[in-house]
């Protein structure tokens, strides 16, 4: 099993009182509207969801990149950046879906899936049945909205692995320059749940060229904790010819379902289904079986046909001193619309990448990746009085 591993994320000083009236403050269930009263601010405004009636919270930057988090269980279901120069030059990244019948929740977007593996092997959720509540609101990072939950902390800085740390050199000077143009936000969301042995923190960034998530897990308890966790997000495509990502080659790889997520489209069953006719790579050949692995020989993973896979460093051979990680970003590729996006892990050890293939029709007429950073086949062990902490970031240079 591979132990934590330290990410430096810089996160908020609250007064103790702060923290602990997020207990209090549980009980209360705030509108919009007073959350708007209290909180809101230039590029930071409270609202419900027109479709749902649910508690969102907006964040914009200057040149007109929004995002939109739904405060309920920490989902973004909308990332916009400014990507063109005409207009407002702002396009829609996430490929979300609204359940049936009025005020259907809506599922896709980026979220969190953390999960507490047990001694037999068998994965618990940790984020299941959260209560949240708004516990503070403050000006000490950039354009950020901060989750608490069991003492969640959403905080917005720019969070490096010191694995990724060489490769990420340029990512940091983006991030640096960015930050220093747009004004300081967040709001502290928090809720009481279990013995509070584990103090979670997520962290939800907004930047004018990217956007990031990340997390912090700090055990308080007396025992050592094995956790498995991804951050999965549906990228929408203008068509499902075209559809590709880029700087995967010589990284080995094996079928693997998804972790089980509630705002996931696609059930880790859907996406280990083969479709008719036999279940394809992106080139062109048969998809290994799973716990099969093979090596990605293609410079452009071609996603038409369906597949779900974890790009990574095979169990057996992380158990020697020395051997090959997943690469630390790929760049997904659209040919009909002309945009990239970066995926970048940090902390994680694996990739996921899942496309649906002809499934995609039952979630409307654009096309799909369900894709993300993780560290799902080897458990991560965090032992008393440690932390663990990894993040994800979706950039690009497209303007």
């Amino acid at each position: 099993m591979a132990t934590s591993s330290l990410l430096p994320l810089h996160l908020p000083t609250r007064p103790s009182a702060v923290k602990a009236s997020a207990a209090a403050t549980a009980a209360a269930a705030p509108t919009p509207q007073s959350l708007e009263e209290s909180f809101g601010r230039k590029g930071l405004r409270f609202a419900a969801d027109p479709a749902t009636g649910a508690p969102t919270a907006e964040l914009s930057v200057r040149n007109g990149s929004s995002l939109q988090l739904r405060l309920a269980d920490g989902l973004v279901t909308s990332y916009r950046p400014k990507v063109y120069w005409k207009d407002d030059g702002c396009r829609e990244v996430l490929h979300t879906v609204a359940g049936a019948g009025a005020g259907g929740e809506v599922k896709g977007g980026v979220g969190l899936a953390l999960s507490e593996v047990s001694s037999s092997g068998a994965a618990e959720s940790l984020l299941v049945g959260s209560e949240w509540s708004v516990v503070d609101a403050d000006s000490d990072s950039y354009d950020a909205v901060q989750l608490v939950n069991d003492n969640w902390v959403l905080d917005l800085h720019p969070v490096l692995s010191r694995q990724a740390q060489t490769e990420l050199d340029s990512l940091m000077t983006i991030l640096a320059s960015q930050q220093l143009q747009h004004t300081e936000q967040d709001v502290e969301l928090g809720c009481t749940k279990g013995s509070g042995t584990l103090e979670v923190t997520y962290v939800v960034t907004l930047y004018p060229l990217s956007m990031a998530t990340a997390v912090m897990v700090k055990n308080n308890g007396k025992k050592p904790v094995s956790l498995t966790s991804a951050m999965l997000s549906h990228i929408k495509f203008d068509k499902r010819r075209g559809t590709a990502v880029e700087g995967l080659r010589g990284c080995p790889y094996c079928s693997h379902p998804p972790p089980a997520a509630g705002f996931a489209l696609l059930t880790p069953a859907e996406a280990m289904k083969r479709e008719d006719g036999g279940w394809f790579g992106g080139g062109g050949g048969e998809e290994p079986r799973q716990g099969v692995w093979t090596v990605e020989d293609n410079l452009y993973t071609i996603l038409k046909k369906k597949v779900s896979r974890v790009y990574a460093a095979p169990p057996e051979e992380r158990k020697k001193r020395i051997y090959s990680t997943a690469p630390s970003k790929f760049t997904t590729i659209d040919q009909n619309s002309g945009l990239g996006f970066r995926v970048v892990r940090m902390g994680y050890e694996d990739m996921y990448l899942c496309s649906p293939g002809e499934m995609y029709r039952k979630f409307g007429k654009d096309y799909f990746l369900c894709t993300g950073t993780a560290s799902m086949l080897v458990p991560v062990v965090v032992n008393p009085g440690e932390e663990w902490r990894a993040a994800q970031v979706i950039e690009h240079d497209n303007l």
